[in-house]
C-alpha cells in the first residue's frame, strides 16, 4: 500500500479564499429528519477551523443515490439546517438543482470571510458518478482550494472527490481525512506489534482482498460472523444450514496453508450459537442452543460465536497492541444474537492497544452496544476503509497534492 503524506488544512493559508470542501454527508433520513448525524459531527473540525482562519466554506456531498437527476427526498437541506445548530451560525443552503447554477453562483458571490455555504446534492447532476468534465469544472470554477474530507467516498472517482482536484491547483485533505490516514494507515502500514485484526460480516467473498493482504501484515488473524462458516466447512466441519458460499471453499482452504506456512495463526470459532431458523422480525425473541463448531446439527444454523470462541477472541485482543476490527460476529441486531460482538467490543473496550474500528456494520455495532468512545478510532468509512485495508490506493487520496 501506498504511504501516505498528503497536504493538509494545517497547510493551507485560507485567508480571503474560497475553499471547496467535500465532505460526507451521505445521512440517514426519516420524513426528513436526519437520524444518524454522526458524519456531520465528524466534519466539524475542519470546517471550524477553516470558518476560523477566514476561508469562504463552500460545502458540497452527495446524499442516497438520486439517479443523476433532482429528486427532493435526497435533498441536503435538513443537513444544512443542522449545520447551522452545530456551528452557531448560519450555514445557507444554495438551493440548486444544478449544484453549481445561477443561484449556488449567486451564493458564493455574496460571502464575506469565515462564511458557510452548502451546496445542493452532488448526484443530481448526471456527470457526477461517471465523473464527468463539466461537473468537475463547474465545482472548481467557484473555488480557489479544494479540501477533500470525505474518507466515506475516498474509494469512488467521482467529479466531487477526484475530477475538480485536477482543476485547481491548491488542495488538501482535511482533518477526518488525516485521522483515518494515521490510524488505519499506520495499522496496515506500520503497526505496533502484536497485530491482531478481527475480520467478522456475513460473506467471504466480501473479505477476499482484506483477507488476503493482511496475512501478510498480521501476527493474529480472527474469523467470526457468517464467514467463519465457511472456513469451518473447508476444514471439513458439518455446519448444517448455517449461511456457506460453497465457490470459496478451496479459496478457504488455501488461506488456511497460507497462513501455516507464513506462521500467522488464524482463529476461528470454537463453539456456535444455533437456532432453527433465521429471527423474522430480525429482534425478535429467540430460544438458542450452544454447540461445538464440529457439530452443528444438520436441521439447525450458526448465527453467532459461543461464549467458549468469545472468551478465546477476547483473549488474543488482551496481548495485542494494535487491533483492526471489521465486520461484527453475528446478527448483532438481535438483543440474543448480540452477545458474540458485544464481548469481543467489551475486550477492545478494556485493551490498552490502539483498537481501530473499519465502518460499516462493526461501527454500528460499536456504538449501539455502548462502546464507541472506548475506541482509539472508529471509522467513516465502510466501503473505503474496507479497500484500504486490501492495500488498494483509493482515488480521492491519490489525487491530493503530496506536501
Amino acid at each position: 500500500m501506498t504511504s501516505y503524506n498528503k497536504k493538509t488544512v494545517d497547510d493551507l493559508n485560507v485567508k480571503g479564499k474560497k475553499v471547496l470542501v467535500r465532505c460526507d454527508f451521505n445521512v440517514p433520513l426519516k420524513d426528513g429528519v436526519i437520524t444518524d448525524e454522526n458524519r456531520i459531527v465528524a466534519a466539524l473540525p475542519t470546517i471550524e477551523k477553516l470558518m476560523k482562519d477566514g476561508g469562504k466554506v463552500i460545502l458540497c456531498s452527495h446524499m442516497g443515490k438520486p439517479k443523476g437527476e433532482p429528486d427532493p427526498k435526497y435533498s441536503l437541506a435538513p443537513v444544512a439546517k443542522r449545520l447551522s445548530e452545530k456551528l452557531g451560525k448560519e450555514v445557507v443552503f444554495a438551493a440548486d438543482d444544478n449544484v453549481v447554477g445561477e443561484n449556488a453562483k449567486a451564493a458564493v458571490a455574496a460571502m464575506k470571510d469565515g462564511d458557510v455555504i452548502l451546496l445542493e446534492n452532488t448526484r443530481f447532476r448526471p456527470e457526477e458518478t461517471k465523473n464527468g468534465e463539466a461537473l468537475s469544472k463547474d465545482l472548481a470554477s467557484i473555488c480557489d482550494v479544494f479540501v477533500n474530507d470525505a474518507f466515506g467516498a475516498a474509494h469512488r472517482a467521482h467529479c466531487s472527490t477526484v475530477g475538480v482536484a485536477a482543476f485547481v491547483k491548491e488542495n488538501a485533505v482535511g482533518y477526518l481525512m488525516g485521522k483515518e490516514l494515521k490510524y488505519l494507515g499506520n495499522a496496515v502500514n506500520d503497526p505496533v506489534r502484536p497485530f491482531v485484526t478481527i475480520l467478522g460480516g456475513a460473506k467471504v467473498a466480501d473479505k477476499l482482498n482484506v483477507i488476503e493482504n493482511l496475512l501478510s501484515k498480521a501476527d493474529t488473524l480472527i474469523i467470526g460472523g457468517g464467514m467463519a462458516y465457511t472456513f469451518l466447512k473447508a476444514k471439513g466441519y458439518e455446519i448444517g444450514k448455517s449461511l456457506v458460499d460453497d465457490s470459496k471453499l478451496d479459496y478457504c482452504k488455501d488461506m488456511l496453508k497460507k497462513a501455516e506456512e507464513k506462521g500467522v495463526s488464524i482463529l476461528l470459532p470454537v463453539d456456535s450459537v444455533v437456532v432453527p431458523s433465521f429471527p423474522d422480525p430480525i429482534d425478535a425473541e429467540i430460544e438458542v442452543k450452544v454447540v461445538d463448531a464440529d457439530k452443528i446439527p444438520a436441521d439447525m444454523m450458526g448465527l453467532y460465536i459461543g461464549p467458549k470462541t468469545a472468551a478465546l477472541f477476547a483473549d488474543a485482543v488482551k496481548s495485542a497492541k494494535t487491533v483492526v476490527w471489521n465486520g461484527p460476529m453475528g446478527v448483532f441486531e438481535n438483543p440474543t444474537l448480540a452477545k458474540g460482538t458485544m464481548e469481543v467490543a467489551k475486550a477492545l473496550a478494556e485493551t490498552d492497544a490502539t483498537t481501530i474500528i473499519g465502518g460499516g456494520d462493526s461501527a454500528a455495532a460499536v456504538n449501539t452496544l455502548g462502546y464507541g468512545d472506548k475506541m482509539t478510532h472508529i471509522s467513516t468509512g465502510g466501503g473505503a476503509s474496507l479497500e484500504f485495508l486490501e492495500g488498494k490506493e483509493l482515488p480521492g487520496i491519490a489525487c491530493i497534492n503530496d506536501k
